[in-house]
């Protein structure tokens, strides 16, 4: 058995372990906690016949499901509450378990406290999941084996066994998976921050704290990038343990760090300056992208990666699945998936990254966050806005406010009525772009689950088109 084996088996053997939420990672926590002898409870508040799926995926293993609710006396009688990303600490049950002593804790936490090779983390409002993939293509031309996951979608904490010297993990954080860590990555990355999640997380301070306990518990010897162009992380700056190594889009930095100079991505290290590569080479639309690279190449070069490598992974990689995704171009109009937009600011980045004539597809569970500066710009740039789901209304409130010019407006019941109408709408050389500004649970499951949908319904369009023909 392995040393890491035996910390955990010691940690956990014999404990009474309740994880809220069968999702994504309350699953996998499940399958790693099961090999560890550990008396393992599922409280979900939703019933069983709507997790029929997550279930599937721990079917067998030794697991008490308390399903249709959340029973404090499942919380209290735990040695250790294990919660999902987005379980509110507000939630009765967790209060009753704090409030009495009962250790809280959550997968990325213990992923952070027991991963057993070097760690890169990726948080901030937006461009994270560009920025974390980025980084590990860096990684990756420079011949290291990278582990990629975390809020990406994979979780790794049943990979470590196999993560062997040599490797590095590189994990994508949400605001959520920060809020109960007491560990931070050696190198530490925030894109930037503004106002988000205020649907979940109480104040805007709040949202801060989770994301700067990314780098509160580094050491000396650490790492942390953070965003020169932001005045939340540069205000974060002069609180980072560890080294600092900012990264700006707008500015000559003095110091450290990467920036632009003459239209070419530079890096400044130990006071020494090496060009990355001209922008021009960058295969992903939008300054916003830029801005990525950046944050990328400080990370990647604090990991020891020489710029030549930073080049080519950066030039090989053509963006992420549901963020600014081509997915076909039918009867010269093109689609684009921008699922993973789920916020005002977001989607700001989609409208802004094509001078064609855009037809917008937004919509989904509205956030409450501020929305004018999305409707301005969505009239200035867009022919036509579909709006879909619970935030049709609030969108088309705020589109009919905004100064300047007003696209035509259409309300659709749902994403497939939305791609109907924007098919109808849009003409020979226009964009249709699903850049939601919202997010997908009033409908689906997540982004993914959305943007698949999109794709899947796009596909049908140009297969009816063929059939017609």
């Amino acid at each position: 058995m392995s040393t890491l084996q035996d910390a955990l088996r010691q940690r956990f053997s014999g404990r009474r372990v309740t994880v809220v939420g069968l999702g994504r990672e309350g699953t996998a926590l499940v399958r790693f906690l099961a090999p560890l002898d550990a008396l393992i409870t599922v409280s979900d508040a939703q019933p069983a016949d709507a997790l029929s799926q997550q279930m599937g995926g721990i079917v067998g293993l030794p697991v008490r499901l308390a399903l249709g609710g959340n029973d404090p006396a499942d919380f209290l009688s735990a040695d250790i509450v294990l919660l999902s990303p987005g379980v509110p600490l507000t939630l009765p049950a967790v209060v009753a378990a704090r409030e009495s002593g009962v250790e809280l804790s959550s997968l990325t936490a213990l992923f952070l406290e027991y991963c057993p090779v070097p760690l890169i983390g990726v948080t901030g409002s937006n461009g994270k999941t560009t920025t974390t993939s980025l980084i590990a293509a860096m990684l990756q031309a420079a011949g290291r084996w990278v582990w990629l996951g975390g809020n990406l979608g994979r979780p790794l904490i049943e990979q470590m066994e196999r993560m062997l010297p040599g490797s590095w993990a590189v994990v994508e954080l949400s605001s959520f998976q920060l809020e109960l860590v007491q560990r931070s990555p050696h190198i530490s990355v925030i894109t930037n921050i503004s106002p988000n999640h205020l649907d979940m997380h109480p104040t805007f301070e709040a949202y801060i704290a989770a994301k700067r306990n990314i780098f509160r518990f580094q050491t000396p010897f650490d790492v942390a990038v953070l965003n020169q162009d932001n005045s939340v992380t540069r205000d974060l700056m002069g609180q980072a343990p560890g080294r600092t190594l900012p990264f700006s889009r707008k500015v000559t930095l003095p110091g450290d760090g990467a920036f632009v100079r003459d239209d070419q991505a530079v890096m400044r290290y130990d006071g020494k300056e090496r060009a990355i590569m001209p922008l021009g080479d960058l295969q992903i639309p939008g300054v916003h992208n830029v801005e990525n690279l950046l944050a990328a190449a400080a990370a990647a070069t604090a990991a020891g990666v020489p710029v030549e490598a930073q080049a080519a992974g950066a030039r090989a990689f053509r963006g992420v699945e549901h963020r600014l995704e081509r997915v076909r171009e039918v009867a010269g109009v093109v689609y684009v998936n921008d699922s993973i937009a789920t916020s005002p600011e977001r989607a700001l980045a989609g409208l802004r990254s094509y001078t064609r004539p855009l037809v917008l597809l937004a919509g989904g569970r509205d956030k409450h966050l501020s929305l004018e500066e999305w409707a301005a710009e969505a009239g200035a740039r867009c022919r036509a806005v579909v709006l879909f789901g619970e935030a049709a209304a609030p969108f088309g409130r705020a589109l009919a406010a905004a100064p300047g010019p007003r696209p035509e407006v259409r309300q659709a019941a749902g994403l497939a009525e939305a791609v109907a109408l924007a098919q109808d709408i849009a003409r020979s050389g226009d964009i249709v772009l699903l850049s939601p500004a919202g997010t997908s649970f009033d409908e689906f499951r997540d982004f993914e689950e959305r943007g698949r949908r999109f794709k899947a319904l796009v596909a049908a369009l140009e297969e009816r088109r063929a059939i017609s023909a």
